[in-house]
């Protein structure tokens, strides 16, 4: 009896797990999936499913980095709260994404700093309020961030395809 009851709970249990990691893939598009399936595989070195800390350090003296501490290692491997395999970094992905602010909160912002609703920004006044207010920019991220936000020959960003990169990310492909 009581190992029936034991049974039953672990197939239940194992149900669950299914049910809930199934919930991650329904927060994105097949397409999104496949690209995350292949960034896995680019980090997972030594194909065996797993993201460990040698397959971080590997893939990031691949991109040229080559002095990345156990420290900092070892605290993106505890986000997964175990052993990261592709569901539990979609899922990561997935929790990194649904934190972002909806679209019409982050074109609000800008506007704020749009008075004349042109519907643009100076580059290099925006620059300077991400690198000397609130939570400060470094220089390293104002450069990420503008390389991929649209800036037009006069140096004007086009807040609203940057607030589109923002949440959607940046569809150009090469």
């Amino acid at each position: 009896q009581a190992s029936r009851k034991a049974g039953t709970r672990g197939r239940a249990a194992a149900k669950r797990a299914r049910r809930g990691s199934s919930n991650v893939f329904s927060m994105f598009e097949q397409s999104q999936i496949q690209e995350f399936k292949e960034a896995f595989s680019c980090i997972d070195q030594n194909r065996d499913g797993i993201i460990s800390k040698s397959d971080l350090r590997e893939t990031y003296a691949q991109l040229g980095k080559l002095n990345v501490s156990d420290g900092e290692l070892e605290e993106m491997l505890k986000e997964g709260k175990g052993p990261i395999n592709f569901t539990v970094f979609l899922t990561l992905f997935g929790e990194k994404l649904n934190g972002t602010d909806p679209e019409e909160s982050i074109l609000n912002a800008f506007k704020l700093f749009d008075p004349a609703g042109t519907g643009t920004i100076n580059k290099d006044e925006f620059k300077q309020l991400l690198l000397t207010q609130a939570d400060k920019f470094s220089p390293e991220e104002v450069e990420q961030m503008f390389a991929v936000t649209p800036v037009d020959v006069a140096g004007n960003i086009d807040y609203k395809s940057l607030c589109y990169i923002i949440t959607h990310g940046d569809e150009k492909e090469d």
